[in-house]
């Protein structure tokens, strides 16, 4: 999985529980460039990886001296935040190049960044590259308080009045997005990531305004595999009948290769799509972004990284 070595340069807090941490090759051997949304993979210990997505304000991105990342601290994660915001410099890590699920769209028409919390990372590089492509945009990036909106007062110093501040104990609530979706030129393409409830809440306002499926793009900074009240179920593999039962603390994918059976399979996050399964029978528990209202009502197609299953078995066409 690893093909970069990196080294640690520099290391700073960037708001409340978020790290800044910027990454140089360790060998002196040149960064792969990237485009605007793009992520590396971490390697972590116990055989773990995780995805954080490339900061750019200075518009190198084709071809970086340094990887810039932004990690907010996770108590109740998996360790993997734990483990970046405890590195230091001249500390080494492993990587993978960079990977693109959630890149700009290529036409010309205005863009709506939505960030919601360390959300924003993704949306920093965006707004820097439609800057450059003098595009028209706006970002509205909401966090739960000033001290929590990391890359804020840099983000305002590029760009100016097309960043809107949103914070919650200011405002009294959370942003409102059906209000932002709605006052959107209808040609616009509309970017979120950030939490779940707000993801489902753009598409939602989108779908209710009747606006193109094509112009809602989506990325989840958080992992919904796993909630409180989980239970197993099993999972029938058509191809052999097969049957696993899926714990309550593991996703599809690792019952599954845990028996194993081999699958493709990339983001583990529920946003790029690349493990896509048709349900044959069953009722899934959608909790991608991927899909669409008509997909997820469907019952016939769901993400196996993330999703789960509201009956006690799913047989998927494997």
């Amino acid at each position: 999985m690893s093909d970069l070595k990196l080294v640690v340069q520099r290391v700073e807090d960037a708001g409340e529980l978020i790290r800044e941490i910027e990454l140089a090759s360790a060998d002196g051997a040149a960064l792969p460039g990237y485009e605007a949304g793009a992520h590396i993979e971490v390697a972590l210990p116990g055989d773990r990886h995780n995805a954080y997505s490339l900061i750019d304000f200075s518009g190198n991105a084709a071809s970086p001296e340094t990887y810039v990342l932004g990690v907010r601290l996770e108590d109740e994660g998996d360790g993997g935040s734990r483990f970046m915001h405890g590195l230091r410099p001249g500390d080494e890590i492993s990587a993978s190049g960079p990977k693109n699920h959630f890149p700009l769209d290529g036409g010309d028409g205005p863009v709506l960044l939505l960030a919601g919390g360390i959300g924003v990372t993704p949306l920093i590089a965006m707004a820097t590259a439609l800057a450059a492509g003098s595009r028209d945009f706006r970002m509205v990036y909401a966090s739960r308080s000033a001290a929590a909106a990391a890359f804020a007062d840099r983000l305002s110093g590029c760009h100016g009045d097309r960043i809107s501040l949103h914070h919650d104990d200011q405002a009294g609530g959370p942003v409102p997005v059906a209000d932002l979706v709605n006052g959107a030129d209808p040609e616009t393409h509309i970017y979120v990531c950030g939490p779940k409830p707000m993801i489902d809440a753009t598409r939602a306002a989108m779908e209710a305004a009747g606006r193109p499926e094509a112009q809602f793009h989506a990325e989840l900074f958080e992992n919904t595999s796993h909630q409180s009240g989980d239970k197993p179920f099993e999972v029938e593999v058509a191809s052999t009948g097969q049957v696993i039962t899926v714990p309550a603390d593991k996703t599809i994918i690792e019952a599954l290769e845990e028996a194993g059976i081999d699958l493709i399979y990339d983001c583990q996050r529920g946003d790029c799509g690349i493990c896509q399964t048709d349900v044959l029978e069953g009722t899934p528990d959608h909790r991608d972004v991927v899909l669409s209202k008509e997909e997820r009502d469907s019952g016939k197609v769901m993400q196996i990284c993330v999703s789960r299953a509201l009956t006690d078995r799913l047989k998927l066409d494997l």
